[in-house]
């Protein structure tokens, strides 16, 4: 029992297991983790959803358009020199009251308070459509918000497939790299026994083949750092953490075939979000026009002002007729109209505004011609590389069997080097076009989601 609690004694006490946070954290990056992430994270988006809280502020600026701007001045001062009279407009009542002289007798101070503000009641109009053109920012920010997201999410997609690819291609590497290594082996023992059927030559020709595989492996681990450094900057991630990220076959498990090219063009016309952007544009253009017609109509309104004026030293008059600038009191409400004479001005300010509207229209026509051509583009590299890599699968499928045979062959001595290396020659790189090939369809899948603007949105 003693042995027994010694032995316990010097166990290490159990550790706790880490939090959560830190196992998710610790976990390796998935597509969609990562385009979430880059979705989120991405200078670009910021900037948009800055740029949508500003045209949000402008929205409620405009609702508020109509609320009166009080003017207000309020102030004091002195000293102010004595004024006395019998407060009916009367002459002074005092000798220090009398102007002309350096007799100020009983000095005070002043206080005062102005405004004035005025209520639109009626502008044609013009107070509507400035709200109704408002209404179209928001419209335009979560577009541009959208394509931020969506240039980020596909942008985050190349960099994860650029990953695998680059995975798949050292693992292809590794493989192969192993197979001449064991053939580099035979040929050796075959040296040492003196066989007639390899010499010299082709212990040279296999160290040359296994030099140009180094050279691509060097190439493609090249290319590993290279994405990783785009998902760590993706993604957020501080330069001293470490970068994990998940591993993936380049090809989709189960049978895939592209969409057709009507059907993406349909979906691209109905929810890419520039389009639903440059028609908000084009609305709120169209309200500015309206209003620079309407600037030829006058504005009607209520207009009140309020004076508040008080001097300590100056006598408040009585009679209305008589006139007090030390002690003021006077309200008042009144319906104006305001207008402005500018004829000039206010036509060459629609005729610009016209103008604005007709380019903006014919941005959308182009914007509509160049997303069917973006998207036609894409669809037709997505067709090409499914192609591609199905003719691919079977070329390697040929070529791994073509290098088993040639490497059973040579093991059986029925064979040379030359044959050997034709083999795995084929096999590389049979191997290395159909992992790029199911690279491009992925890429070009994702692009696809981006050029018809079906990426997933926020709620």
């Amino acid at each position: 029992m003693l042995a027994a609690a010694l032995a316990g004694a010097q166990e290490p006490p159990a550790q706790e297991p880490p939090p959560a946070s830190e196992e998710v954290k610790r976990a390796p990056l998935t597509l969609e983790q990562l385009v979430q992430r880059a979705r989120k994270q991405d200078a670009r988006v910021e900037e948009a959803r800055a740029e949508l809280r500003r045209l949000e502020a402008l929205l409620r600026q405009a609702r508020w358009a109509w609320f009166p701007k009080f003017e207000t001045t309020i102030g004091a001062g002195g000293p102010i020199p004595e004024a006395r009279n019998d407060g009916l407009g009367g002459p002074p009542t005092t000798e220090a009251s009398l102007e002309g002289d350096l007799r100020f007798g009983r000095m005070g101070v002043t206080a005062f308070l102005q405004s004035n503000a005025v209520l639109p009641v009626y502008t044609f109009g013009k107070l509507q459509a400035l709200e109704k053109a408002a209404e179209q920012g928001p419209v335009i920010g979560k577009a541009l918000k959208a394509r931020a997201e969506d240039e980020a999410g596909f942008q985050a997609a190349q960099a994860f497939f650029g990953y695998q690819l680059a995975r798949s291609g050292l693992t292809q590497l590794d493989e192969t790299s192993k197979r001449l290594e064991d053939a580099a082996q035979r040929l050796q023992e075959m040296l040492k026994e003196k066989s007639e059927q390899v010499s010299k030559m082709d212990l040279y020709k296999l160290g040359f083949f296994r030099k140009q595989l180094e050279a691509r492996r060097i190439q493609a681990e090249q290319g590993r750092q290279l994405a990783l450094a785009a998902i760590r900057l993706l993604a957020g991630i501080p330069p001293g953490e470490p970068v994990e990220v998940a591993e993936a076959e380049l090809e989709p498990e189960g049978e895939v075939k592209p969409p057709t090219l009507e059907e993406v063009l349909a979906t691209a016309e109905q929810k890419r979000p520039e389009l639903a952007g440059i028609a908000a544009g084009i609305v709120a253009r169209e309200r500015e026009v309206f209003i620079r017609e309407r600037s030829f109509y006058p504005d009607f309104g209520l207009a009140g002002f309020l004076t508040l004026r008080y001097t300590s030293s100056a006598t408040p008059q009585r009679d209305p007729f008589a006139y007090d600038p030390y002690n003021e009191r006077e309200v008042g409400v009144g319906l104006v109209a305001r207008y402005t004479f500018d004829f000039p001005t206010k036509q060459a300010l629609l005729d610009q505004s016209r103008a604005e509207l007709d380019k903006l229209r014919a941005q959308q026509r182009l914007l509509q011609a160049a997303i069917r051509l973006e998207v036609t583009k894409v669809h037709g590299t997505l067709v090409t590389a499914w192609e591609r890599a199905q003719a691919l699968g079977d070329a390697e499928r040929d070529a791994r069997r073509w290098a088993t045979a040639a490497m059973t062959a040579f093991d059986l001595g029925t064979t040379g080097t030359r044959d050997l290396i034709e083999a795995f020659t084929a096999y590389a790189q049979s191997s290395a076009d159909r992992a790029q090939s199911w690279h491009d369809f992925q890429v070009a899948q994702a692009e696809l989601t981006r050029v018809t603007g079906t990426a997933p949105r926020e709620p």
